[in-house]
């Protein structure tokens, strides 16, 4: 990725962009998120707009902006927290072991993953170095208010009829720090401003953290559970 400077007088919310769709690719471009993405009209547009965001620190350790994926004309849009390991190096959402989960689960439910648009919270992926490793680190407030420009830009653009928010940390981003996934979850959310309706459920990657095959298998259920109330949405 290419090299950015930060922009005197307005560390937090402004960076240089290089290498977007934003006016010439040559140029250095000094507009914060919400302008960058705001000047897009379409989801390829956006995607090569996010190529090249400098909006936070992430992008200096992550190996490329993992934007979303899916039709235009999604009735479901999925968000998870930030793209994995996987995510990262593919440049693609939902492809590692949680993704391949995600996959299982909706063509249980009967939802097909080609109809569906899925995408993060966060568009880079934050690590801390174990050893060879690279481990999850959960992202700040900061982080995820500077990439929420682009989700935003992603749910106007995609108009999807239901959101489904995985995991704490998405669910939190969209509909405050309050909710509660374990309280909340696979019960179908109105009047959220969000979509006509938004469904909370657990992150995939979750279920296979749990300690052990029968906690995983009954993790397994929940989950399929919150996703069969996603397909009588549609």
């Amino acid at each position: 990725m290419l090299p950015a400077e930060e922009i005197p007088g307005d560390r937090k919310a402004k960076r240089v962009f290089r290498g977007t769709s934003w006016g010439n690719r040559n140029d250095v471009s000094n507009a914060s998120a919400a302008e960058l993405a705001a000047a897009q009209r379409s989801l390829a547009a956006l995607r090569s707009a996010a190529a090249g965001c400098r909006a936070c620190q992430l992008w200096e350790h992550a190996t490329q902006t993992v934007f979303g994926e899916g039709p235009r004309d999604a009735a479901v849009m999925m968000i998870g927290e930030q793209p994995g390991d996987k995510e990262d190096l593919a440049g693609h959402p939902f492809v590692g072991p949680a993704g391949r989960l995600l996959d299982e689960v909706l063509e249980e439910v009967g939802i097909e993953r080609d109809d569906v648009y899925l995408t993060n919270a966060v568009k880079h992926f934050k690590w801390t170095a174990r050893g060879k490793r690279r481990i999850h680190d959960k992202p700040n407030a900061a982080e995820l208010a500077a990439c929420r420009p682009w989700l935003d830009a992603e749910l106007a653009a995609v108009r999807p009829q239901v959101v489904v928010v995985l995991g704490a940390t998405a669910a939190q981003a969209l509909l405050g720090r309050s909710f509660r996934v374990t309280s909340q979850r696979g019960k179908q959310l109105d009047a959220t401003g969000i979509a006509p309706s938004v469904v909370a459920t657990v992150h995939p990657s979750s279920i296979l953290r749990a300690p052990d095959e029968t906690a995983r298998a009954e993790a397994r259920q929940a989950f399929a559970a919150d996703l069969a109330v996603v397909a009588r949405l549609l």
